[in-house]
């Protein structure tokens, strides 16, 4: 972990974009070219799951996924801060709708690989922006009968945005999950759910965030559908996310299908999202 976080911090330290650069590269993600909507949400995350958000042609996104441990944890655990889970994640923009990326979680060292796509964008005469989003996790752990494909699960997603004001928007993501071992014999292999999530500005810099994923088909009494709210905090070289959520794994068959903390019986873990943006295209 040590050596982890001093490549976190120098890779931070690069100064591949500056401060204003590292703006002016947002906001031209966002402007609104041929009547469309911009800046839905601010990045590709909503908090665990993924925005309507795609980045643009040439742009590598670095995260740094982090979830401590439950508040209620107590004194002796440092209030959840002495556990750490951490994601660590590249993004590539292929072109301005289609992004590519992958990802490692210290959670059961699973390894994830995704492609999402933005085929629709709100604007003028289209009310709505949709993306399609599929993944493939991996769990590598050493376990006994976690073997060959079962290990893996397959997610699909269609995310559906519409920023109603300035201030507000909201997004559905209808999802499926193919598990190949579920968690119990309580669990289905097909797992159906659908996100809800919602984005409200508060300041030019600060917004206030919240998703929810309940699960629709049939699963255990021991997992809980995952929840989060916190904000989204934008700075000149990098975009914050700070929540508080009652799930700890950071991939969609994790945070989805298999959190077992109840959110609402006081199992919250604080977390963050730090994104890094590099323009990798000449001339720009």
């Amino acid at each position: 972990m040590k050596k982890i976080s001093v490549l976190i911090l120098f890779i931070l330290s690069l100064s591949a974009l500056g401060q204003d650069e590292l703006m002016e590269l947002l906001e031209a993600e966002g402007a609104e070219e041929k009547g469309y909507v911009s800046a839905t949400f601010k990045g590709t995350r909503v908090i665990n799951g993924h925005s309507i958000e795609t980045r643009s042609n040439g742009v590598l996104e670095f995260i740094i996924s982090h979830r401590f441990g439950t508040l209620n944890s107590g004194y002796k655990e440092f209030y959840g801060l002495d556990f750490a889970n951490i994601r660590l994640g590249l993004e590539y923009g292929l072109t301005d709708n289609l992004n590519l990326g992958i990802g490692r979680s210290s959670f059961d060292k699973v390894i994830d690989a995704f492609a999402k796509y933005r085929f629709l964008r709100q604007s003028n005469s289209t009310p709505v922006t949709m993306t399609a989003f599929v993944s493939i996790a991996r769990k590598t752990v050493d376990r006994v009968g976690l073997e060959g494909i079962d290990r893996n699960a397959y997610t699909a997603q269609l995310l559906i945005a519409r920023k109603f004001s300035p201030n507000f928007s909201f997004q559905l993501a209808p999802t499926i999950i193919q598990r190949n071992l579920v968690p119990t014999n309580d669990d289905d292999n097909l797992l159906i759910a659908i996100g809800i999530g919602a984005r409200y500005k508060l300041t030019n810099r600060i917004a206030l965030v919240s998703e929810y994923y309940p699960q629709l088909s049939n699963k255990s009494d021991q997992f809980q559908n995952a929840f989060a709210v916190g904000f989204d905090i934008e700075t000149g070289g990098h975009v914050f996310q700070l929540h508080f959520t009652n799930a700890v794994q950071m991939n969609e068959r994790g945070f989805i299908g298999e959190t077992t903390d109840d959110f609402w019986n006081g199992d919250i873990h604080y977390g963050f999202n730090i994104t890094r943006v590099f323009d990798l295209k000449p001339n720009r």
